[in-house]
């Protein structure tokens, strides 16, 4: 139910930006800004509940918490970078979309790290 009143307010919020794109151009963009700032805090919402789910998941789970945060970092990364790049290219700024998703994209190699450092010892302890 909640992903059709997504639909709908992003569908409107388009055929508003439609009707200001043939005078002031800049006031469709603002809208535009206005509907992804809408449904980035919805989506924020949600994702407050899958974190409450996934710390009681958690909970069944060793060690898993600390694999879980830096999911969670992933996640929160890549999420922004595409927010923020698709913006700038829907603004006419792909060259500052392109700059921003390949920051995104290092900011993750950072964050995962400590996933591989451990994958790393765990194929050393095999291999004696």
């Amino acid at each position: 139910m909640a992903f059709l009143k997504v639909g709908a307010v992003a569908l409107l919020g388009i055929l508003l930006g439609i009707q200001f794109k043939s005078g002031k151009q800049e006031y469709s963009v603002y809208i535009g800004l206005g509907i992804c700032l809408l449904i980035f805090s919805g989506t924020a919402a949600y994702m407050g509940q899958v974190r409450e789910q996934m710390e009681a998941l958690m909970g069944y789970i060793s060690m898993g918490s600390r694999y879980f945060s830096i999911l969670f970092k992933v996640v929160g990364i890549t999420w922004i970078s595409e927010f923020v790049s698709g913006i700038c290219r829907d603004s006419g700024f792909g060259a500052v979309a392109s700059q921003v998703e390949l920051f995104g994209k290092v900011a993750i190699l950072f964050a995962g790290m400590p996933v591989f450092l451990a994958l790393i010892e765990t194929i050393a302890g095999f291999a004696g």
